[in-house]
């Protein structure tokens, strides 16, 4: 399996055993969006919802922090989601974040993994099914295991200051990178770390809202003085967009690039940390 897959192929293999959808769209609270409940009036057959802002560490002051391992065993077992399974995700949001949940479960050791090009706004558009409610699922073994070389803290981001052995890459927009735009969490800093580029994750997606490819996605890269092929590092507000750059650096076949987890939201709260603006 592809790790950008097509309407037409999820719909020609919604009825093999090993397939599991997953709805993964998050929003935020001053959206005035209920995602679950949206879920539960449309969603493509057969899938589940993948609450990310549950599946997180809901102890941590930092936004949608990676869970433990054993936490996201647990809620992905109780989904229906286990060893074996292909998983295909999408969303219905803004940020695009079928691509942090992507991340996200390769983190935790699951790599038969894609994301639904275009998401469910291009699945609806086509005339495709749906289904409503909450489905019923089977509870599934889910192995316990997680990869943290996918995942940078801020005393790695601290290091690489000086190393510079990582490309770092910010995924928020240019404003909000340049420091000409408030950030909208209170106590967070304008600004961006010394030394990154910006790549607003946005500038990865066609018109149509399906991910740009070849020679296209590369150009996206090279234009802000990205190289690929580089090691790199993925940063953003929360951790949300930034899966959406290391989903593309996948698609450009660099996979397993790192994401610090707690971004700008970290980073940018702290005193003893440098920001750079950009007037």
């Amino acid at each position: 399996m592809d790790i950008l897959v097509s309407t037409d192929w999820l719909a020609n293999e919604l009825g093999a055993g090993d397939i599991r959808v997953v709805d993964a769209t998050w929003v935020m609270a001053t959206d005035g969006r209920n995602a679950k409940a949206e879920f539960e009036a449309a969603h493509v057959p057969h899938a589940v919802f993948f609450d990310i802002g549950e599946i997180s560490d809901t102890s941590n002051p930092l936004p949608v922090m990676l869970p433990s391992a054993e936490k996201f065993a647990s809620r992905c077992a109780s989904l229906g989601i286990g060893d074996g399974n292909r998983i295909v995700i999408y969303d219905n949001s803004p940020y695009k974040t079928a691509a942090r949940a992507w991340w996200m479960f390769n983190t935790f050791g699951q790599h038969e993994v894609a994301i639904l090009d275009g998401g469910f706004a291009k699945w609806q558009s086509e005339g495709r099914a749906l289904e409503s409610g909450v489905p019923s699922v089977r509870h599934r073994h889910f192995t316990v295991w997680k990869d943290d070389a996918m995942v940078r803290s801020l005393d790695q981001m601290r290091a690489n200051l000086t190393s510079k052995a990582e490309q770092v890459i910010d995924a928020r927009s240019g404003a909000r990178f340049n420091g000409t735009e408030a950030d909208p969490r209170p106590g967070v800093r304008p600004g961006h770390m010394p030394n990154s580029f910006n790549l607003p994750y946005k500038e990865l997606f066609s018109d149509d809202g399906t991910y740009k490819t070849g020679d296209a996605l590369k150009a996206a890269f090279e234009s802000v003085g990205i190289d690929p092929a580089k090691p790199s590092v993925v940063s953003c507000g929360s951790g949300i967009t930034a899966g959406v750059v290391a989903f593309g650096m996948a698609l450009l076949g660099h996979k397993n690039v790192p994401i610090y987890d707690g971004s700008w939201s970290e980073w940018g709260a702290r005193a003893d940390t440098p920001a750079v603006t950009i007037p």
